[in-house]
């Protein structure tokens, strides 16, 4: 393995975006990660468009990218005439085949592996709530024989379920002044 890159795990999951309830990666994050210019990485995914399917890759909309724009207060995204892809997991992965740079390969494979990582990371949550609703039931169905102290854990169980399943918070309002 290249040892001369080094990307820290905190600097992928960083550029790692909720979009259209996937999460994605801009295509000039990923252009930079690899160090590539964003235009070659779009070339390169345009000559080969059959292997991006909208699932792996698609634009953004002109919303979608101010959203993004106000949530992170990033200046350097000015004077941008394209809307940027932005890519799926799968399309990370894709990507690898049609860049075949070292960097390109070792910066995927990473890449791949902090998905992974995340997705592990969602599933033990619905593991934990599935074990929480396992008790609860099994707790309920002895209903005539609960205590107080039964009652408080039944409390719990119903504050953490609102807890894992809150919805996404909605984007803050910008407050201050802006430059127009």
């Amino acid at each position: 393995m290249n040892n001369s890159i080094s990307i820290s795990d905190e600097t992928v999951i960083n550029k790692i975006y909720l979009i259209r309830g996937k999460k994605v990666m801009l295509d000039r994050d990923l252009a930079e990660m690899y160090g590539v210019e964003t235009r070659r990485l779009n070339e390169q995914v345009n000559r080969n468009y059959k292997r991006f399917p909208n699932d792996f890759m698609f634009r953004l909309t002109t919303g979608e990218y101010k959203n993004l724009k106000s949530q992170n207060a990033i200046s350097r995204w000015g004077g941008t005439r394209k809307l940027p892809n932005v890519f799926t997991e799968q399309g990370v992965a894709m990507l690898s085949s049609v860049l075949n740079s070292e960097t390109a390969i070792h910066v995927n494979i990473q890449i791949i592996r902090i998905f992974t990582r995340i997705r592990e990371v969602l599933s033990t949550h619905k593991d934990i709530l599935l074990k929480l609703e396992q008790l609860e039931k099994k707790m309920l169905m002895q209903e005539n024989k609960v205590n107080r102290h039964e009652e408080e854990i039944l409390i719990v169980f119903n504050a953490l379920k609102k807890l894992i399943n809150q919805p996404e918070a909605p984007p803050r309002k910008q407050i201050g002044f802006k430059k127009d």
